[in-house]
């Protein structure tokens, strides 16, 4: 547990002290425990993985809430953490939400992030998005197996998170809500990664993301949807080794 400005955070670390740092967030019901698969073989490759339970989520603290769409307060924490951890720059792979927060970090840290790569990352608020996001809501109301999987990964707190991220993405004045402005000011390179069938987003929510960044790739996945990392979790892996490695 570390404490940051106020609240602890549940906090793992993986791999070689002395390897390049690669920070893994995670998405918005998610926690560190949907990196599992990942984080042995970043280790195993050098590298110093660093994955957390966000602010609300998982072993961390509570929290009244959730700062969609613009994740004030978990760029705080993201900036906090990396200090109290004395990370100077770092690779950031976030998932969904955490690929948000993500592009929001490398575009107000740039000289901080050397790589940046965002899975299935929201930039605006589509029809596309609004239905599975209500569609979750069907599965969490009726699916007694998905409401498990969330008590496993947030204890006690599992009813809240779903709630806050639900009440966080559906607010009315969201839908004005786009970073695409600030996207130009990210410096290091990026890979957009999204699912062909991802459930919340067009193929093109991707597109634009890559257009309005100035050095990014795109790796648009068939036969995927929006948790390709932990469903395709090799050509996932395969692809960010190759990426943070050097590759386009």
């Amino acid at each position: 547990m570390v404490s940051i400005n106020g609240h602890n955070l549940h906090v793992e670390t993986h791999g070689p002290q002395d390897g390049p740092v690669v920070v893994l967030l995670h998405h918005g019901l998610g926690s560190a425990r949907a990196w599992k698969a990942h984080t042995p073989v970043l280790a195993a490759a050098g590298y110093r993985v660093i994955a957390y339970d966000r602010w609300g989520y998982g072993g961390s603290d509570a929290r009244p809430g959730l700062g969609m769409p613009f994740f004030e307060d978990d760029l705080l924490d993201l900036d906090a953490l990396l200090d109290e951890l004395g990370v100077q720059q770092a690779s950031l792979v976030g998932h969904s939400d955490g690929g948000t927060l993500a592009l929001y970090y490398a575009s107000q840290q740039p000289l901080h992030v050397l790589r940046l790569v965002v899975v299935a990352a929201h930039i605006y608020v589509e029809p596309k998005m609004d239905t599975g996001i209500r569609g979750v809501r069907q599965v969490f109301e009726n699916d007694a197996r998905f409401r498990e999987g969330l008590r496993r990964a947030h204890g006690e707190k599992a009813e809240d998170v779903f709630h806050h991220w639900f009440e966080g993405w559906v607010k009315p004045e969201n839908l004005s809500w786009d970073m695409r402005p600030v996207l130009g000011q990210i410096a290091c390179p990026t890979l957009v990664v999204q699912g062909v069938q991802d459930e919340h987003a067009t193929p093109q929510h991707a597109r634009d993301t890559v257009e309005a960044i100035p050095h990014a790739s795109l790796w648009l996945l068939e036969n995927a949807g929006h948790m390709l990392p932990q469903d395709r979790p090799d050509e996932f892996i395969a692809r960010l080794l190759e990426f943070l490695n050097g590759g386009d």
